[in-house]
């Protein structure tokens, strides 16, 4: 026998939110984001994950490009860096290598991370930066009124498609497979728990953390990515996914049809930071090895 559904009270519910610690995480300032974008659900969830992690905001740096998650930094009540169109990724490395103690968060559209910013995710995530890399796609220019974006679908009709869209969209998982992020997931805004439990396991790796975030826009895409569409569409990970298979996970990105949520590959190897060290210590003659070899 099910138990008799509780009234949920919308006092008690405020006190709870209010209650918890996570809303310290959140400007003054207002999102100003359509309502319904999938956005929030990624305010909401970096912010609570932020709170469960216990990072101090003295601590915590968000940095993003141009497009409708840029103004990310101005909503949250951590550091923030509004930078370039697609520069996010070099800044945001640039402010990691400058005090590793911080927790960098970078943030950006499928515009942004792909199109004109896509030389720099290859470098980030071969050296390992230290950083977590979160990227909103809805498959859609927003900002600019709906035009196609590199992960729009074939013969997606919009402003700059009138005739449909003949290209093939990119696949970003299986590219950061390729390029060697050690921390590659996916999640769905319409699932806001389950993202927020992988934002803070992707913010709480040590290296390149790169977290795909389905991110319906309610306003320009009525057809392709929306709610309706990736509530059928979108599955769990197997049971028994191994995410330390490169070559599993990959197999499970080609199925962009029915896209996975969950944790696809993890590695632990040294950082961006880690490499630098060493050469330092060598450098002056502090390590072990041929560091000492060279100081005799």
């Amino acid at each position: 026998m099910t138990e008799p559904l509780k009234p949920v009270y919308l006092e008690d519910k405020l006190n709870e939110v209010r209650g918890d610690g996570h809303l310290r995480y959140r400007s003054s300032s207002l999102p100003t984001w359509c309502p319904g974008c999938g956005y929030f659900s990624v305010a909401e969830g970096v912010a609570t994950a932020l709170n469960r992690l216990k990072v101090p905001l003295k601590d915590a740096v968000i940095v993003s490009g141009i497009g409708c998650a840029s103004r990310f930094p101005f909503f949250m009540e951590t550091y923030g860096f509004h930078t370039l169109h697609g520069r996010t990724l070099p800044v945001a490395t640039g402010v990691k290598v400058a005090n590793d103690a911080l927790t960098v968060l970078a943030v950006g559209g499928d515009g942004d991370a792909f199109a004109i910013g896509g030389g720099h995710i290859p470098h980030a995530a071969r050296r390992n930066a230290d950083i977590t890399y979160m990227v909103f796609d809805n498959g859609i220019y927003g900002l600019t009124k709906g035009q196609t974006s590199p992960t729009s679908v074939e013969g997606f009709v919009t402003p700059s498609t009138p005739y449909e869209s003949h290209d093939r969209p990119l696949n970003p998982l299986m590219m950061l497979l390729s390029y060697g992020a050690s921390w590659v997931g996916q999640a769905y805004a319409g699932r806001p728990h389950h993202l927020t439990d992988m934002i803070a396991e992707a913010v709480a790796h040590r290296g390149f953390s790169y977290l795909h975030i389905l991110s319906p826009c309610v306003t320009f895409d009525k057809t392709e990515m929306t709610y309706a569409n990736l509530d059928v569409r979108v599955r769990d990970l197997p049971a028994d996914h191994d995410p330390s298979d490169r070559l599993v996970a990959m197999e499970q990105a080609t199925r962009a049809e029915a896209p996975a949520l969950g944790l696809f590959y993890r590695e632990e190897r040294p950082t961006l930071i880690d490499g630098m060290n060493d050469i330092a210590a060598r450098a002056t003659g502090k390590a072990s090895g041929k560091g000492k070899k060279n100081k005799k």
